[in-house]
């Protein structure tokens, strides 16, 4: 069975700006198991399939336990605030950086993540339609919890990527139709896994950074896709500029006709740029989308975003165009130690000279992209 899905935009509206958005619109999400079919509808018309994408999303106990209910965990009210900003786009990406192997297998922090399955639960109401699983943490817990992970990923009808139950689960690329007839394939690798080695014979658990594999997989993306997107896990830990493998990583991903990259690993934010590859193809680089959702305590750590940008077809040519950023902030200044909040919609009570905090980082992620966006309403 192959891993297609089929994206329905309703138009409801004459007309509409690509570059605004409507948070008050809200994706609706249907299963036909007649057709084995996903229905995206959005209340809006689109020219073009936009696109929302976020960082990290780093569960550690001290996080789950914020979430605890006298039932289970409850991610939402820590999230509520940002949900306008990601159920508004076509299509919207998150990295889950720790497995969901749920509480059959025990509930685990750093080093040694294993998260509840209610945060999975949560970005699906979020929005979220796709997750990217290759990190280096996605065998803390062995293959049980990316098993585990999977089957609930699976029972709530969201697209996984980069980690999966079985070698013919991994062969089948994840693609994404769309009635406007760009079909977007994506893809997820990382440099490694904390030293803990993969099980022999089961390199489907994690895709790992493997030129040779990534070649393999552009090719059958480009076989039946017009775009691709891929999220690539390396860079050096809480540094705010990419290194070089991070580069040249990028530059290879151009050179194949990648469309966009998003990076992690970082858990900071790094500057945004245009990749030239070859042939002129102009590739768009989030080399570090930063932690989105994480119990990680230093502000820099608390900084994140979700980075916007939209995709259209001209000529047979898939152009990316209008990237748009959107700050956010993990404040524990409410009722939760831990809640993503726009940064926009601060105030000097919860974080201090948070305009001038966030000139500072419109100017390092801009600093390579001057024409990039900023949203702050």
């Amino acid at each position: 069975m192959k891993y297609i899905f089929t994206l329905i935009i309703l138009i409801l509206m004459s007309a509409c700006s690509l570059s605004q958005e409507n948070p008050s619109d809200e994706k609706e999400v249907s299963y036909s198991p007649q057709s084995n079919v996903y229905l995206h509808e959005k209340g809006d018309m689109l020219s073009t399939i936009s696109f929302s994408a976020i960082g990290d999303i780093l569960i550690h106990d001290r996080v789950y336990e914020d979430a605890k209910t006298n039932d289970g965990y409850d991610f939402m009210p820590m999230l509520n605030s940002v949900k306008p900003y990601l159920s508004d786009t076509t299509l919207s990406i998150a990295n889950q950086e720790t497995m969901i192997g749920g509480e059959e297998i025990g509930l685990s922090s750093y080093p040694s993540f294993n998260s509840p399955t209610e945060i999975g639960d949560a970005l699906k109401e979020l929005g979220i339609d796709v997750v990217a699983l290759a990190n280096n943490h996605t065998l803390d817990r062995g293959e049980k919890a990316v098993l585990n992970a999977i089957e609930h990923w699976n029972q709530i009808d969201m697209v996984y990527t980069g980690a999966y139950e079985s070698k013919e689960d991994q062969q089948q690329l994840r693609t994404i139709e769309t009635e406007q007839g760009i079909d977007v394939s994506f893809l997820s690798y990382t440099y490694g896994t904390n030293g803990i080695p993969v099980p022999e014979g089961k390199s489907h658990l994690v895709n790992l950074i493997d030129i040779n594999q990534m070649k393999s997989d552009i090719e059958q993306a480009h076989s039946q896709s017009e775009a691709i997107i891929m999220n690539l896990h390396a860079g050096d830990e809480y540094e705010p500029l990419p290194n070089e493998e991070q580069k040249e990583l990028m530059k290879f991903a151009a050179d194949s006709g990648v469309d966009v990259v998003i990076g992690h690993h970082p858990h900071v934010l790094q500057p945004i740029d245009w990749v030239e590859g070859k042939d002129g193809h102009r590739m768009l680089a989030v080399y570090s989308l930063g932690n989105f959702f994480s119990g990680q305590e230093a502000f820099e750590k608390r900084v994140g975003g979700i980075i916007k940008f939209d995709m259209s077809e001209i000529e047979g040519e898939v152009i990316v165009d209008s990237p748009r950023f959107m700050l956010t902030y993990v404040s524990s200044e409410g009722p939760h130690a831990y809640e993503v909040l726009p940064m926009h919609e601060l105030n000097e009570s919860v974080l201090p000279d948070y305009k001038e905090i966030i000139k500072g980082y419109e100017q390092h992620l801009s600093q390579w992209m001057p024409e990039l966006e900023f949203i702050s309403k």
